[in-house]
Parts: structure tokens; sequence; C-alpha cells
């Protein structure tokens, strides 16, 4: 089969999510780099969009999910049964979390994850209010589509869920709106679709309490912040401010497939009764997924990579801000958005790096900024690399529009 007719194929046999996909025709991948059929190597400066943050095909990740195919693969819907993998990954996450947080539901996905931590919460409080931030982006499913921001996205889709308010992120004034009516706040301690807008700390503290004054629980999404992409395990951990439910995904799985929702053993019981099976999920907790996150959690324990990760975003950000053309980098930790003149400005930046093997992306509802998320495991020197394409991208657009 030509390129050409793979291309044709891959865009008529396989649903589109846009008109103008990558196409690039992965081959392998290692580490921080991508190579395609015709032996381009690519550097993933977004690691599958904050994905694998431990780099592609870590060797305790492979090790890990060989071991559990010749064990098992899936053997029951998520629950029923002990397995090794399972609880295993259930006591390593209750191990870098807050006590608070000891115990877990494993799904397929973050969206799944926001999904059964909304449904959690109305349970337990027997309330049906849920608070989001204006900006937000937590999933694509329809209960995750209702509690994000973006209104161009959900419009074509509604009815979706009723009684969702949105309060101003960083707001403290907006608070007021969170009553006694309400279930749940759920909100992203670091914005990430909206362009990477960090809270104050005054905020996140002032919204805690106003939980605690109403009596309704705290919701922090961490499916893009969690394992160590801001610089700590977790990105709540900046802040001082423990939620009473936390969603994870995307890193979690060291590049398989798997999302959860934590919170304490008390309430996470109010799902197993009035109705029982209050969330079900067949494949949640595979055993090939769970024994692959439980590895890539024992690597980011012993390698010194999130340590590192504050002084290597320092470094890229230290790069690309020589370019005049740069009005503003946002930052936290290895979670950027650069930020120009329009969409157009930063589709041709993009579209030069993809030509000159780098990889970098788009934010669905901050157009002027594009982003970068590279793996933690990315070295100086490749740091210095990038850095270099970027803004040689950059000056070689600069007189395009």
């Amino acid at each position: 089969m030509t390129d050409t007719t793979r291309q044709i194929t891959f865009l008529k046999k396989q649903a589109q999510t846009n008109e103008t996909p990558y196409l690039i025709d992965v081959d392998r991948a290692d580490g921080i780099y991508i190579w395609d059929k015709s032996g381009k190597r690519y550097m993933d400066m977004i690691a599958g969009v904050a994905v694998n943050n431990i780099g592609h095909r870590h060797p305790a990740v492979i090790a890990a999910i060989k071991e559990q195919v010749d064990q098992h693969l899936h053997v029951m819907v998520y629950g029923e049964y002990i397995q090794d993998a399972q609880l295993a990954l259930a006591e390593n996450l209750a191990s870098i979390l807050p006590e608070q947080l000891n115990c877990s539901y494993v799904v397929n996905s973050g969206t799944e994850a926001i999904e059964g931590a909304l449904k959690l919460a109305k349970r337990y409080t027997g309330r049906s209010e849920i608070i989001s931030c204006k900006g937000s982006y937590h999933g694509s499913t329809h209960g995750s589509m209702s509690v994000s921001a973006n209104e161009v996205k959900k419009a074509a889709y509604r009815p979706l869920l009723p009684l969702v308010k949105f309060i101003t992120f960083n707001s403290i004034e907006s608070l007021s709106i969170i009553t006694e009516k309400t279930a749940v706040v759920i909100i992203e301690p670091i914005q990430g679709d909206a362009g990477v807008r960090i809270p104050s700390t005054d905020f996140l503290k002032a919204l805690r309490a106003k939980c605690d004054e109403v009596g309704c629980l705290l919701l922090f999404d961490e499916v893009q912040t969690g394992f160590g992409r801001t610089g700590s395990f977790f990105a709540f951990e900046r802040f001082g401010v423990v939620p009473d439910i936390i969603t994870l995904g995307k890193a979690l799985g060291g590049g398989m497939p798997i999302g959860a929702f934590v919170s304490s053993t008390e309430i996470m019981k109010a799902l197993t009764h009035d109705p029982m099976l209050g969330h079900i999920t067949t494949f949640g907790g595979h055993p090939v997924c769970c024994a692959a996150a439980n590895a890539a959690i024992n690597v980011l324990k012993t390698e010194n990579w999130i340590a590192e990760v504050e002084e290597k975003g320092a470094l890229l950000e230290r790069l690309i801000a020589t370019s005049n053309e740069v009005i503003e980098i946002r930052r936290a930790g290895l979670m950027f958005a650069i930020e120009m003149v329009s969409f157009d400005r930063v589709k041709l930046i993009v579209d030069h790096c993809l030509e000159n093997g780098l990889i970098g992306f788009w934010f669905l509802s901050c157009p002027n900024s594009f982003r970068l998320s590279p793996p933690l495991s990315i070295t100086n020197k490749e740091i210095e690399a990038a850095g270099k394409l970027i803004l040689a991208a950059i000056s070689a657009t600069e007189n395009k529009i």
C-alpha cells in the first residue's frame, strides 16, 4: 500500500475528529521521539498530550505489561474479583496521595473518571447542582462536556446536564454562587485547555473554605496536570489545598488507556447502595492497564524527573522567551502555553515545527497560543535542541501573514 493509499484509507475508514489531521504515519516510538514509516524522526514535545510523562515505551512499563499478559487479561467486570494488578495500583495511588484520598475506582479514561466522580458527588451529598469554572475543560462525553465551558463545542449536543453553573476562575468574589444546593465544585487546579491558567493560593483556599461552609464536595480534575507535569506528583500540592475527590487519567497509564477517581473510603461507599452498582464499568481496571500504571508510578518514584521539572521548564522558557514575537509564556513546570498574536501565526509556527521534526499542538479554547508538554524524561540537551527548532520556526514564518 502506497503512502497516498494509506492516507486515503485512514481518512475514509477511520472516523475523523477534524479536517486537517497531522497524518504522521507512525512506525515506532521511544523516549521522547516518534519515527514515521519513512524513517523521519519527530521530537514529541506534547507527549501524546500529557500522556507519556515518562517517555514512550519505558522499559519498566513494557516489562509490567508482558508479565501481566502472561498471567491473565480481563476476567470480570470491575470490582467483583481481587486482582493483583488492581490492588497494587490502588495501594500505590494511596501512597502518593493525602491520607483522606485513600480509595480508588479505576476506569477506562479521564472522561469516565469525571463521569463517575460527578455521580459520586451527587449520590453522597443528595444534591444535584454542579459548579464548574469558566475556561474549564473536563472531557467530551455528555457529563464531562456539560461541566466544560466551551460553548462552541457544546452547542450542537444540547440538551446537556441541567443545574450546572460556572464561576470565574481565580475570582474569590464569584464563589458566592456556591450554596447549600451545590453537590460539588469541579475545578482544574491549573487550567489546561484555557491556556495554562494558574490560580492564586488564596483563591483555592477560599474555595476549599466555601465548600466546607456549605457542605459540598471539592473535586480537582488532575487528568492533565497529574503525575509530575507541574513539578509535583499532583498540581494541588503547589497550593496546600486537598480536594474531597480527585480525577486522574492521561499519564497515569504510562501510555496505556486508564483513568481513576479517588476519594475516601467513606465517600466512595455511597456507590455501593441505594442503588447498588452506582457506577459500573466492564473494562475499568483492566489488569494490563493497571500493571502499566503501577509501573509508571514506580518510575516516577525512583527517577529524579519530578524534582527536575521546574529547572527544565525554566530552561525551555528562557530559550523561547528570547523571541520578540512571543507575547507571553504561561507555564507550570513542563506545561506550556506560548501566546502569539493570532491563531494564524500559531498555525504557521506549529506547521513549520512539524515539517522540521518537532511536534507541538493546539488548545481548543485558547487559539492564540500553542501547547508544549514534553516528557519529563527530556534532557537539557534535548530541550536546547527543541528551543532552537521552535525559535527557527518563529523566525522563518515571521512575514508570512
